[in-house]
């Protein structure tokens, strides 16, 4: 089946993208219902949604995945994706920024900006993505479009101007006046077929022209020939045309935002399908794309046109139950043909395109091509990954890839059987290519695989999926902290002494070492310092390795020794006993006794730790960060009303610190830490350990 092609100008790119609970999903249903996709709106509750359609989506009410969908809305090809609002699964939005020309940005009605608003607003600024607003549930108890519209000023941009004004209050909204058609356009039940045209009503005119006169102000600054004009002819002088090419003009430049309100389930859709095509940019509008030579490292462009050698970029991996690996796929350049072969620029193998798909979230409609501007969905990739380049063979270039933020939040798992180990590594493995900020390691020290994630519900919802797509269950818990051990005193001598007779030959080995603190980081330094042949040579090594296998476990809590000086400087030897065997044992033992004679201490690993927050919260984080034998380092103004503070703080005390700064700040906070340095630990807290590991 080979869908209709769209001519270029009449397609769109769009993300709907908000904080969780704002009802991106719920519009993305009244989007599909009002452009013909579904015969009725499925309720996210209820589990029926298009978009949301993995088990743990439906069972949860929360977006996970980002899906795509295309809808047709007067004569323009739509492709949504719809995204999730939990900041642990923020890669989605920031992958679908990525390759979207456009974004409708939805806000609770009742709650105004809220902390994951302002997270995906910035992701937004980040790519440059033009944007228009829709707030939701307006019509609901404690919906207000006008203090909605005030925090978008307070905390997003003062350049956000509706185009739209709700027709009542709460309960008893029932439409919108537009302020470019001057006309009211309403509905008895939001559930109508369609909006019915009339009349202003006379008690909003006062208000009406207030909005429509600050709308076209600002929208016509952004474009010099419109603001000439505006000039000459004055606000009533500019016809229906003209506005609305202002106002789009403005939305383009990134720097404006049109506003409406309204219930997302609702006819009123409409007048938000309309704002997308009027004033969202398509493909041409966003203009050339730029990447680099593989070889040459040569600046190249490519423009949004048919004719140019073929390049895009995947930006999303899934894995379908019923056809297998899906990359997600936005063209710039040129067209992708099924069963054509194209390279995968970012590591230089060769890819057969097998099927492509246009998705309507998890159904599939199969087609033989996309051209440039278009997003698909490729059946039968084998080497390629999220942020990878897909290009013409003989027109080679890698497009600017996708960065994604390093997971802090760790735990341990294994699984529950033994019989699972091999369907855990392939599980992970899986999980892993589709999801960049999903980590898996093995720590050398305790054999545990680590898994890394956005936060502890990321962390959760893949081994939920582990369990149900993979049939792997696991034990989960958490990850061990990589404690060491070194010594405080210097030139502290012991001897090492292994006589065996038990019939038969003996074992004698028989060694003085002398130990000393090391620089930090300089690691395990071994001296040889016997003179006259006290030790014969051979002996030397495995005194050597005795020393260094009594150092993974040292004599504190049996963590790894680090940062040592050894000298070894007498000993004595039996002609007959002595063995290589006997001097490793021996070195073990001198090694030991001198550890224990020279003040050793157990050490922690410490991380840098970096908050920003909002000036509110600085002292809630200060004082956490405080109680957890942190030492704030600095403290920086970002911005007006965002701090950054820096400090470090044991890893030990940083398990779940993600989850808690989010609690501690209404989600408003975020954080970054890594491995800085390894510190003493303090008495009390060492006690604990040792007495924890010694049970």
């Amino acid at each position: 089946m080979t869908a209709k092609k769209t001519e270029m100008k009449m397609i769109r790119n769009m993300g709907i993208i908000a904080h969780i609970d704002a009802g991106k999903t719920t519009t993305t249903e009244g989007i599909l219902y009002r452009t013909g996709l579904k015969h009725k709106i499925g309720a996210v509750h209820e589990g029926e949604t298009t978009t949301d359609w993995m088990a743990q989506e439906r069972e949860r009410g929360i977006t996970i995945v980002s899906a795509a969908v295309t809808c047709y809305w007067k004569d323009h090809q739509i492709n949504i994706i719809d995204t999730p609002g939990h900041i642990d699964f923020t890669v989605e939005v920031e992958r679908s920024l990525r390759v979207l020309d456009g974004a409708c940005v939805v806000f609770d009605g009742k709650m105004g900006v809220e902390s994951q608003s302002e997270t995906v607003w910035r992701q937004a600024d980040k790519y440059n993505v033009p944007r228009v607003c829709f707030i939701n549930k307006i019509n609901q108890t404690g919906g207000d479009f006008y203090k909605s519209l005030d925090s978008i000023h307070n905390r997003l941009s003062k350049r956000a101007f509706p185009i739209h004004l709700p027709i009542g209050f709460e309960q008893s909204v029932n439409g919108v006046v537009d302020l470019v058609t001057m006309k009211a356009y309403t509905y008895k039940e939001f559930t109508d077929k369609e909006l019915i045209v009339g009349d202003i009503p006379a008690d909003m005119m006062d208000q009406v022209k207030k909005y429509r006169s600050l709308l076209i102000e600002n929208a016509v600054a952004e474009d010099e020939a419109m603001l000439e004009k505006y000039f000459e002819v004055g606000e009533d002088g500019l016809t229906e045309d003209d506005i609305k090419q202002a106002i789009r003009s403005a939305v383009l430049s990134g720097n404006f935002f049109a506003v409406t309100g309204g219930d997302g389930r609702g006819v009123i859709v409409e007048k938000v399908l309309d704002m997308v095509v009027d004033y969202l940019p398509n493909p041409l509008d966003r203009g050339s794309s730029w990447g680099t030579h593989p070889k040459s490292g040569d600046e190249i462009e490519r423009k949004a046109s048919e004719s140019e050698p073929l390049s895009g970029l995947a930006f999303k991996i899934t894995t379908d139950p019923f056809v297998g690996k899906l990359a997600y796929y936005r063209v710039y350049s040129g067209k992708l043909t099924a069963g054509s072969y194209v390279l995968n620029s970012s590591n230089g193998e060769k890819e057969r395109i097998g099927r492509i798909v246009r998705m309507q979230a998890d159904k599939r409609e199969e087609v033989t091509e996309v051209c440039a501007g278009d997003i698909a969905a490729i059946v039968g990739l084998k080497s390629t990954t999220t942020g990878n380049t897909l290009c013409d063979p003989n027109n080679p270039i890698i497009l600017e890839s996708i960065t994604f933020p390093e997971p802090p939040v760790s735990i341990a798992i294994e699984p529950k059987t033994k019989s699972d180990q091999e369907k855990m590594s392939l599980a992970l493995q899986r999980l892993a290519e589709e999801d960049p900020t999903f980590r898996v390691s093995v720590d050398d020290e305790t054999g545990q695989t680590i898994i890394s994630g956005m936060g502890e519900l990321h962390l959760e919802i893949l081994i939920d999926r582990m369990k149900r797509e993979f049939n792997v269950e696991a034990n989960v818990g958490a990850p061990q902290v990589a404690y060491r051990e070194t010594i405080r005193k210097d030139a502290v001598e012991a001897e090492g002494k292994f006589i065996r007779q038990s019939g038969g030959r003996g074992q004698y080995g028989h060694v003085w070492v002398r130990i000393s603190q090391n620089e930090a980081g300089k690691g395990f330094e071994f001296i040889n310092l016997i003179k006259g042949g006290v030790v014969p040579s051979e002996y030397i090594k495995p005194v050597e390795e005795g020393i260094k296998e009594a150092m993974n476990n040292g004599v504190v809590a049996g963590y790894p020794v680090v940062d040592i000086k050894v000298e070894l400087y007498d000993g004595s030897y039996h002609d007959v006993d002595s063995s290589e065997m006997a001097f490793k044992a021996a070195g073990s033992i001198g090694f030991k006794e001198a550890m224990r004679n020279a003040a050793p201490v157990l050490l922690e690993p410490v991380m840098k730790v970096v908050v920003v927050t909002p000036e509110d919260f600085m002292g809630d984080v200060i004082g956490d960060l405080n109680s957890k034998r942190g030492r704030i380092e600095s403290m920086e103004d970002l911005s007006a009303g965002v701090k950054e503070i820096t400090g470090f703080v044991p890893l030990g005390e940083m398990f779940g610190y993600t989850t808690n700064l989010r609690s501690m700040t209404q989600g408003r906070a975020s954080s970054s830490m890594e491995l800085d340095h390894y510190a003493d630990v303090p008495n009390n807290v060492a006690e604990a350990i040792v007495a924890k590991n010694t049970k």
